[in-house]
This record gives C-alpha cells, structure tokens and sequence, in this order.
C-alpha cells in the first residue's frame, strides 16, 4: 500500500501581495484588524456587497506582509473543501491540503468569503481554530494542526441576505471580532470612485447622486442599492467613451436586478441625471 504524502494544495493558493493596494479607511477598521490579530482573535467583516470588504483584506494583508488565501464560500463548499482530502494522482493516493489547512501551514490568512453561503455543518470545522485552542484537527490524515501566531482568519457575510436558512450561528460569530462595513461619506466615495476611475468630478458626482436614489429603494423593490464597486465600474465604462446611460444601464441597473419593472425605474432616474 502507498504511504500518502502531502502534496499541493487545493486551489486557491497563498498570495503575498507585494503592491500596497489602494484602499481609504471609512474608520477605525485597520486599527481594529491589527489589535485583534495581534490578540489571535479572528475577525468578522459585516456589510453590504461591494463595500470593500475584499479590498481591506488585500490590503491588510500587505499591511501584515502576509500570504492571502480567499474563499469564496457557496452552498457546495465541504468541509473537506477547507481542509483536505486524498487524492489519487499516477496510481498513488495522495494528500493535498484544503486552503484552511494550507493557510494554518504557512502563517497566512485565510479570509472565508460571505461565509454564510456556505452549509452549516462547514462552519463547525473552524471552531477550534477561532478560540483560545488555534488547532485545526484533520482526522482524515491523522494530523492535529497548530496555527501559529502568524495565522490570521477571517471572515465576511452580508448581514441584509440573513435569512432562518443562512444566518451565522451564535456559536460561531461569538468567537470574533466584527467589524462593521458601510458604504463611506459622499466625500470619500466620491474620491474612492475618482482613484480608481479617473472620471471627472461632474460625473462622479452625477453617479452617486444616482447611487443615493438606488439605495433608497432597498426594501422597496431592490436587494440592495448601488455599491461603490458598481459606481467604480459605471465610471470606468464612461471614462473609455460609453454614454453615461448606457454606462449606468449595464453597470448598476442590470447587475442590480432583472425585474423590468426596476430596470426601467433606474434607467428613468438614471435619465434625469445625465
């Protein structure tokens, strides 16, 4: 019989990222993030999509010189999908580590990504890293990992998607630390989009007039409003030359919904803007 050995991680793998990404602090979160990893505490992201929750942990990462490893959560995630399994590659059962695993071996981060999407029985593997305990049992290899200092996870999930079937279980979020996102000042939005698009000031402005009327109609026929990242991306579309309209149609209205009756709603207010 093969010995299994460890082999390559499961996908994805550690990023170090070596350029300081470009992100503006809406408060206190970076000094937060820094004293509960120091603490070894975990962290909680809470917010809207496209806040820039994503965006602070690249950045604090780099902040850390960490190695990131993200994912993105969804119904078909196993736990095994976290930590491991074995493989069988050229007539050889193999082990390969789980991004979770992975991130513990090297001291990097592992930040769960709208952690709530994923099946509940999943979230219970994170238990004995996310208190005083830092291990990581994997009872398939035999193996009981300790993080080091250098681990840090980390996690997100859109408090508006809640539901009775996708909520974050007392149990696990009480092991955190949140922080809370939201969508930043008028000012700083209108600064963030203009960095990352290099659209004029009128224009930028026209978009988050628009964005302000979308997010007015969260719970009166949209989900949610228009994020920054759907401002950002209206703006670049506008700064290469496509009609602000048409612009604003496929950037937010489209990504925003597919009722016909809201796509027209927005194209109208989008209208009375440009």
């Amino acid at each position: 019989m093969n010995t299994p050995l460890r082999a390559a991680t499961l996908q994805p793998e550690a990023r170090l990222i070596n350029r300081e990404p470009y992100y503006e602090p809406i408060g206190d979160e970076i000094a937060l993030f820094e004293a509960a990893t120091a603490s070894l505490i975990p962290v909680l992201l809470k917010g809207p999509t496209g806040c820039g929750k994503t965006r602070f942990m690249e950045y604090v990462a780099w902040k850390l010189k960490r190695p990131l490893i993200t994912v993105s959560c969804h119904d078909d995630l196993t736990a095994s999908d976290l930590v491991g399994r074995y493989l069988i590659t050229n007539n050889e059962t193999v082990w390969v580590d789980g991004p979770l695993a992975h991130a513990v071996r090297v001291g990097g981060i592992c930040y769960l990504d709208e952690v709530v999407e994923a099946r509940k029985d999943t979230t219970v593997v994170i238990h004995p890293l996310a208190d005083d305990r830092r291990i990581l049992p994997i009872e398939k290899h035999g193996e009981l990992l300790r993080a080091p200092e250098a681990f840090v996870l980390a996690m997100s999930y859109n408090p508006g998607y809640q539901s009775v079937l996708k909520e974050l279980k007392q149990s696990t979020r009480q092991r955190f630390v949140a922080i809370e996102f939201s969508y930043p000042s008028e000012a700083l939005e209108a600064k963030i989009v203009g960095a990352e698009s290099g659209l004029d000031a009128a224009n930028i402005a026209r978009l988050l007039k628009l964005a302000h009327m979308t997010r007015n109609l969260k719970g009166n026929g949209l989900d949610e409003g228009a994020s920054t990242r759907l401002l950002v991306h209206a703006a670049k579309l506008i700064q290469r030359g496509v009609a602000p309209r048409t612009a604003c149609h496929g950037a937010i209205a489209e990504a925003l919904t597919d009722e016909a009756e809201m796509l027209r709603a927005i194209d109208e207010l989008a209208s009375s803007i440009f």
